[in-house]
């Protein structure tokens, strides 16, 4: 089958991520209003808001990578995968990104970068010796699909006021959660309370937006290089090898769940809600259902 050139459009998707952006912006705002309303001073929240954001958009991939130990590579020392991401990147009309490789059994890949001029897409020497040449293709392909939506950039917006409540609550549980008895010590406690209701509903709107963005990614990759079925069999390989990585190993790595192609999880230790990723098992029903339909044997 021939490749196509573009990722494709998935507007239910698109439509599901800006309703679930417009609930953490609704909730991020009422956290702002509480803060101004305890007597926050604006020139405080502006400063503090600011610095969070530089921080994260700015430093936060590069804290990422090299927390994984990720080791950026030349196409000398990486032939074929250089290869790989150019015809990748000239059939979505990307501009190509940075090429990382982590030394680890542990087969995964992610895609890091605040835009996509400055991305990179980082694969594992597990997956790399795990997979065929057309899984590998789809899992890469995969992740420049998250390059072309700028997920990075959105998860990082997204996290913006969940970081903030954040900060907040650990202020709180330093000094004791405002319970004083001066005049400061009623308002106080009202923001630590809404911080922590805050932190829990951004918490749960951002894991329903990442399972979101990885169907669109999914879908993204097959599209691109019209084997569905490729990304769906290297899914089922990384998830089956992943059973095999020591609980250490993983825990290591979990602080990167949300941009790995799949978790480093332990088996069944978290439920649906508490998820980044969608089930294994619904990612390759709805390849398998794309291929049928890149087939054409799927009854419209």
């Amino acid at each position: 089958m021939a490749a196509r050139t573009s990722f494709g459009k998935d507007t239910g998707l698109q439509a599901r991520m800006l309703f679930t952006m417009f609930l953490l912006g609704l909730v991020y705002i009422a956290l702002l209003g509480v803060l101004f309303a305890a007597g926050a001073g604006f020139g405080l929240l502006v400063v503090v808001g600011i610095g969070l954001f530089l921080l994260q958009v700015f430093a936060s991939d590069k804290i990422a990578l090299a927390s994984m130990g990720a080791k950026t590579v030349t196409a000398q020392q990486a032939p074929e995968f250089h290869a790989l991401v150019e015809r990748l990147c000239v059939q979505a009309d990307l501009p190509k990104p940075k090429i990382a490789v982590i030394d680890t059994p542990m087969p995964n890949a992610f895609a890091m970068g605040r835009s996509q001029k400055a991305a990179t897409v980082c694969a594992t020497t597990g997956i790399m010796e795990l997979l065929s040449p057309a899984e590998f293709e789809g899992v890469i392909a995969h992740e420049l699909s998250h390059v072309a939506n700028r997920d990075v950039m959105v998860m990082t917006i997204a996290s913006f006021g969940a970081a903030l409540s954040s900060m907040i609550l650990q202020f709180g549980f330093l000094f004791g959660g405002g319970g004083g008895d001066d005049d400061d010590g009623p308002s106080a406690l009202v923001v630590f309370l809404v911080s922590m209701i805050v932190y829990v509903v951004s918490f749960f709107l951002m894991q329903a937006l990442s399972r979101y963005r990885e169907f669109a990614a999914d879908r993204g990759a097959a599209v691109l290089t019209g084997r569905p079925s490729a990304l769906a069999s290297a899914l089922l390989k990384i998830s089956g090898q992943m059973q095999r990585v020591p609980q250490r190993d993983l825990r290591a790595a979990s602080e990167m769940n949300a941009f790995f192609i799949i978790p480093a999880s332990a088996k069944g230790a978290i439920g649906s809600l508490f998820a980044t990723h969608p089930p294994v098992e619904k990612r390759i029903e709805r390849l398998q259902r794309l291929e049928q339909q890149l087939q054409g044997t799927l009854a419209a």
